[in-house]
């Protein structure tokens, strides 16, 4: 299959929907991170610490976890078109509160509110899946993935002079406030443009809302033990802003949260349990199974791909800085604008990796991508002050290649595991990729650079062994029409 019958210039039917979305997805991420390039103006308005800094960036990416499991929930009861538009609409409101406040703790709120935001990938995973069909799904999630991803670039890109062209110390106010007009608008523009599905196909909707359906009682357990790391992650933030990391919080406070997440948790597993019981009390028929395993493996490789791409792309100015400021004069500058090569990369290795899964195979396309990554960041574990420049970036940029067209073979098989719990799936997956920046950047806070590239490299061998258990989605998703008929969809 060739890129160009997907005619990306048009702006009719499925190409209409997939601009409309990665530009809705393009515009979350430059709400959700409007704050990083500011940060500097930021603190110096006011008077803000290095700590109360940390903490702020702590909080942006807290209730993103959450928020991705609770959005594809909504997603599939709701559909792609109105949970888009409310979530842009409701991001624009911390985006005022954040241009308008006047201390820390207002900071604070607005940032920890706007991680819902960062949940908006969720959406677009089910709307693309929806218009295309498998042969060209691959492709089409990684070009609404990667180019909506850009927004975060787009931000650091523009924002700053945005900033300088209103002024004054208040002109990162205007800056972040500016992205909440454009996110508010957009949302209007969203929802009377584009439609859930097809004229003529089916919104197919879980049968009850809360947690995802599973086919067997092995696969209840798994599901239940797949969602602890979800929850240890929120513990492991929540240590963070205690008095032992940022001291943002009290022993008490943190002693708070930590008992509310865990009955949460307990409450969730309620949740699992009560919405499997009754359809598991009987073998589920055939045509209707699907291997949680699936779900689980895709998690892992989000993980390590998704998961290393944060936390590498927050800590690679920082780590060229330091690595060639003394041998090599290289200035924070020119460390930041050589990291950017990593995150460019994304316009076209997610795609890449998605038309090649489409071409070649979903798990031949992720366990050569996992393997190349692995290999990629061992190598990044060996640069040394006494490296040439120009070859530390050319083996940054193919590691993030790897990494990114992994992110686009993830989800290219997404969409083909349960066509009416996609929403939930992509939020459980991409719940991990926040779980994996969380668990790698804790790691970067305890060893150096290269340790830290390092265990990257083994946790995606680790990962690489999972994938070989991933199966090919092979024949048709069968669903059931609101008459009751069977409905076959395709998924090689």
């Amino acid at each position: 299959m060739s890129t160009l019958s997907l005619n990306l210039l048009s702006f009719t039917g499925k190409i209409k929907i997939l601009h409309m979305t990665w530009l809705a997805f393009f515009i979350s991420f430059v709400v959700w991170f409007n704050h990083a390039p500011l940060l500097l103006a930021i603190a110096e308005t006011l008077s803000l610490s290095k700590a109360q800094v940390k903490t702020l960036l702590i909080l942006n990416v807290a209730l993103t976890i959450p928020a991705r499991i609770v959005i594809g929930i909504l997603v599939d009861k709701f559909g792609p078109k109105r949970t888009y538009s409310t979530l842009l609409a409701l991001g624009s409101v911390p985006c005022f509160i954040f241009a308008a406040a006047d201390n820390f703790e207002q900071l604070a709120l607005a940032r920890f509110l706007m991680g819902f935001v960062g949940a908006g990938f969720v959406i677009g995973i089910r709307m693309v899946g929806e218009w295309f069909p498998a042969r060209q799904v691959g492709i089409a999630e990684g070009i609404y993935g990667g180019w909506g991803n850009f927004g975060s670039a787009a931000a650091a890109m523009t924002l700053p002079t945005v900033a300088l062209l209103f002024g004054g110390d208040d002109g990162w106010r205007y800056a972040i406030a500016g992205t909440g007009v454009i996110a508010l608008v957009y949302s209007v523009i969203y929802f009377f443009s584009v439609s859930d599905t097809p004229k003529g196909s089916t919104y197919f909707k879980p049968k009850k809302s809360g947690a995802m359906e599973v086919t067997s009682i092995w696969d209840l357990f798994f599901y239940i033990l797949m969602t602890i790391p979800l929850y240890a992650t929120l513990s492991l933030l929540t240590w963070k802003l205690s008095p032992a990391g940022v001291n943002m919080l009290s022993d008490f406070a943190a002693a708070c949260i930590h008992i509310t997440l865990w009955t949460l948790f307990l409450y969730n597993v309620y949740k699992i349990v009560h919405i499997n019981e009754a359809h598991l009390s009987r073998p589920v028929e055939a045509i209707h199974r699907y291997k949680f395993k699936q779900v689980a493996i895709l998690d892992l490789a989000y993980l390590v791909t998704f998961g290393s791409e944060l936390a590498v792309v927050s800590m690679l100015p920082l780590f060229f800085h330091e690595t060639f400021h003394e041998t090599q004069g290289i200035t924070i500058v020119e460390a930041g604008l050589l990291a950017s090569g990593y995150a460019f990369m994304n316009l076209v290795a997610r795609p890449g990796g998605g038309w090649i899964s489409d071409k070649f195979g979903r798990k031949l396309s992720l366990t050569i991508f996992i393997l190349g990554l692995a290999v990629g960041y061992f190598l990044m574990s060996l640069i040394t002050p006494d490296w040439s420049i120009a070859l530390a970036v050319i083996l940054t940029m193919a590691c993030s290649f790897f990494v990114q067209a992994g992110e686009g073979a993830v989800f290219a098989m997404v969409p083909l595991i349960k066509r009416r719990m996609t929403g939930q799936i992509a939020g459980m997956v991409g719940a991990y990729g926040n779980v994996g920046a969380v668990l790698f950047l804790t790691v970067l806070s305890f060893v150096s650079p290269s340790v830290f590239f390092a265990v990257i490299a083994g946790g995606a061998l680790i990962v690489l062994i999972a994938v070989q258990f991933i199966e090919e989605p092979q024949g048709h998703i069968v669903e059931l029409e609101e008459d009751g008929s069977v409905a076959m969809i395709e998924v090689n």
